[in-house]
């Protein structure tokens, strides 16, 4: 029952692209995990620029940097 959840700056995304989107984390968490369509779910939440910091990096990143598969690129 993988669940994904992404956080990202604001973007202008219609449905047609978060539906591609989904689709293509759908078919990598299943190709890699070997997990059913059916059992993935995935999240997007806009959060931001401004609200990154107190909201995502301190709570999310920041404490999880050691267990993080992709480590960021940046620090706060």
């Amino acid at each position: 029952m993988p669940h994904v959840a992404i956080k990202c700056f604001p973007r202008d995304l219609n449905d047609e692209q978060k539906n591609a989107l989904a689709e293509d984390i759908a078919a990598a968490i299943g190709r890699h995990l070997g997990s059913k369509d059916g059992s993935i779910s995935i999240g997007l939440e806009q959060v931001a620029e401004a609200d990154w910091k107190a909201q995502v990096w301190d709570k999310e990143i920041g404490p999880q940097l050691e267990t993080l598969l992709k480590k960021p690129g940046y620090s706060l």
